[in-house]
């Protein structure tokens, strides 16, 4: 088990949800105890109504500069909480689409 912070601790973290057009940053202070969920519902407090309506708070898969994580797991001081949108296609499969796309044209061409 580990040890229980000081009473009066308290940690500081950003919560980040980007768009394709644009990037929201919330602040949030929280106990030193605190887990990801806890600042997510910190953060999800300082949106505004109608944004916080389109951000999946509870289902979008999060983490922590990058790294994947449960909202289970706790978060350190300065630590940037992430939420990820779903993509809309795989990136792998718009490579190859744009290879055999090239392919095609350079063979009519040739």
């Amino acid at each position: 088990m580990s040890p229980q912070p000081p009473p009066g601790v308290r940690k500081r973290c950003t919560v980040a949800f980007g768009l394709r057009e644009r990037q929201y940053l919330w602040s949030v202070e929280l106990p030193a105890s605190a887990r990801i969920a806890d600042a997510l519902a910190a953060a999800r407090a300082q949106a505004p109504a109608d944004l916080a309506a389109e951000i999946p708070w509870d289902c979008a898969p999060v983490g922590v500069f990058g790294e994947p994580r449960s909202r289970s797991d706790s978060c350190e001081d300065g630590d940037r909480i992430e939420l990820y949108r779903p993509l809309q296609r795989d990136p792998r499969a718009r490579r190859r689409e744009r290879v055999e796309r090239e392919r095609l044209g350079a063979k009519r061409r040739g």
